[in-house]
């Protein structure tokens, strides 16, 4: 499978990736600390439907994760709309025959300046964050070989992650 997927990377970098891996879903770490960090410590807790307490819990994402071999992690500079790039990419795939395709962006949703809770706008295009959903984004990354380092100030250049689940 990883063969054919590989165009997928080229894709990715076509829409502002900067890298992206084929990588085994095993490699996907999901914990319950990562949720707490957004109920605590996070201004977009409970502001919209692609945050918690409305996306799946780390034990849920875990399970969901169970049900894939692949997926596609998507590395980013800052400034780029990752998760619309998620977005595409998933629909490329499941277009590609991959009818699971599910993906994960990064940060809160900013599709709308006030999320509608009752009922999403933008069906189509949101996606709830990794680290919503429970990935250790870190630890993720880290294990697929990619760089990520905790910000200690506004100078530092980050780097930021989305996923595609793919089976």
């Amino acid at each position: 499978m990883e063969k054919e997927l590989i165009h997928f990377i080229d894709l990715a970098k076509q829409l502002g990736a900067h890298d992206a891996k084929i990588i085994d879903s095993a490699t996907i770490h999901t914990a319950a600390w990562v949720r707490m960090r957004c109920q605590y410590g996070c201004d977009g807790y409970h502001a919209s439907l692609c945050c918690p307490p409305y996306t799946p819990t780390p034990d849920e994402t875990k399970s969901m994760i169970a049900d894939y071999k692949t997926a596609l992690l998507i590395h980013c500079r800052p400034n780029i709309k990752l998760t619309k790039i998620i977005q595409k990419l998933e629909r490329e795939i499941f277009l590609f025959g991959y009818y699971k395709a599910f993906g994960f962006g990064a940060g809160p949703c900013d599709l709308c300046q006030e999320c509608q809770i009752e009922e999403c706008r933008h069906p189509v295009e949101a996606r709830p964050s990794m680290e919503a959903c429970g990935i250790d984004v870190y630890a993720t990354a880290r294990a697929n070989g990619f760089p990520i380092e905790v910000l200690k100030d506004v100078h530092c250049e980050g780097n930021y992650y989305g996923l595609v689940l793919i089976e």
